[in-house]
């Protein structure tokens, strides 16, 4: 018999996991057509590479490590496997790619030296070693978490902020985009202190899909941003790491390392093996000097297909069986006058589709990411009008057509996944600001 605890814990693991996906029977149709008066965009020939990303030492996969070719704006992060597939123009025969992974050592690769597929990239750990007295203040890894998570008041913004940040979601059928969604949104940032939860408002949006890569099955995002900013574990602690479920983890010392020159404790949480239910593991990337959490990298566990299918899936077919394979969350923090605030989230999905009495399944992979482009405090503590506020339920495919607003995207219609969002922010950049002064 489940305990008001246990349904506790299920209703905080649902809060969590809100990409929820609907599937649906489409008919074969494209989403959009670019006018014929728009500009056309100028054909570039890619080369692709494909490959993983492991560390040297255990040979296990590094989720979100980071391929960027140096002096462009062009990289890509590995997926919930460790995977990536990186685009680069063909003319860029000299090319080097830097690959990079929070508390290792950077390596460089000529992008000759690559090949179509099969790479497979080692990463050596950056270890440092702590001086005896933090050593000594910090024997218990368990402990360490709930230090960090009772000094939240005081290592984060404890006022009211609005932030600017800029959304992608996209959806892949294994290695081919069919559906990509880009939005900027503005954040009503509730204190670190507080339990009011954040407000976002939808600024613009656009999308692009092509339907006919589907095999009439059509995937929803629900969630949209909410999706990475609820996996923001200073401001939500209690969908992880409630006070009576921290109880089902067990924590420990990885080797420390450094972020940005500051040295880093590394933990290690995963569930026991007496929970049933699926909970997390991961690392946690903890500020020595100031307790801060600066960063975190976890998964879902996944391995019970039933359990963990009914936390994502909210519609689907009877005739379709569907489950995650992976659940991979990434979030970071940044810190600006002592203050520490969410930064950027990143969650990626990947699902096996597979219709009743047929032989063969499809694989699809989703990936809602976020990144805080500016942040003011809201001195006047400015509220959104309900009609204002992003629903919880929001599927952002749904909320826009196509590219409207070319004057604020640009000339050409054209979303591209090989550059990585820090590329689209600075694209806008200039727009932003000229809406930000009107």
């Amino acid at each position: 018999m489940k305990t008001k605890n246990d349904y506790k814990r299920q209703k905080l693991l649902l809060l969590l996991s809100l990409l929820i996906i609907t599937i649906l029977s489409v008919e074969f149709t494209y989403a959009f057509k670019i006018s014929q008066d728009q500009p056309q965009q100028e054909v570039i020939e890619f080369q692709e590479f494909n490959g993983v990303v492991v560390e040297k030492e255990s040979g296990d996969a590094l989720v979100f490590a980071t391929l960027a070719i140096n002096n462009t704006n062009i990289s890509t992060i590995t997926n919930s496997s460790g995977e990536f597939q990186l685009k680069v123009p063909k003319e860029m025969t000299d090319a080097i790619v830097t690959v990079s992974y929070i508390g290792f050592e950077k390596k460089e690769i000529p992008i000759r030296q690559l090949k179509k597929d099969g790479n497979k990239i080692a990463l050596t750990n950056a270890i440092i070693a702590l001086s005896e007295i933090k050593i000594i203040m910090h024997k218990d890894a368990k402990a360490l978490v709930k230090a960090t998570l009772k000094k939240r008041s005081e290592n984060y913004i404890n006022q009211n902020v609005l932030m600017t940040a800029f959304y992608r979601e996209t959806i892949k059928k294994r290695r081919k985009n069919v559906s990509l969604a880009e939005a900027i949104v503005n954040i009503y940032k509730q204190p670190y202190n507080s339990m009011r939860q954040d407000d976002i408002e939808l600024y613009k949006a656009r999308k692009s899909t092509d339907y006919t890569k589907l095999d009439t099955v059509a995937l929803k995002l629900q969630g949209g941003p909410f999706n990475p900013l609820y996996i923001d574990l200073m401001k939500y602690p209690e969908y992880i790491f409630a006070n009576d479920m921290i109880r089902s983890y067990s924590f420990s010392f990885a080797p420390s390392t450094t972020i940005n020159g500051s040295p880093v404790y590394v933990v290690n949480f995963k569930q026991l093996i007496d929970i049933a239910e699926p909970l997390y593991y991961g690392k946690l990337y903890i500020d020595a000097e100031t307790l801060a959490l600066r960063s975190a990298i976890y998964n879902l566990n996944v391995e019970n297909k039933t359990l963990s299918s009914t936390l994502f899936v909210r519609k689907k077919p009877k005739d379709i069986l569907v489950y995650p394979t992976n659940a991979a969350y990434r979030v970071d923090y940044r810190e600006k006058d002592g203050k520490w605030y969410y930064g950027y989230g990143n969650v990626q999905l990947t699902f096996k589709i597979k219709r009743k009495r047929k032989w063969f399944n499809s694989i699809y992979s989703l990936t809602s990411e976020m990144a805080v482009t500016d942040w003011k405090m809201n001195t006047d503590k400015e509220k959104l009008k309900n009609k204002e506020k992003l629903k919880k339920s929001i599927v952002i495919s749904d909320e826009t057509s196509g590219f409207s607003d070319p004057e604020f995207w640009g000339a050409y219609n054209v979303i591209e996944p090989e550059k990585s969002i820090e590329s689209a922010i600075n694209k806008i950049k200039r727009q932003l600001k000229k809406s930000s002064d009107g």
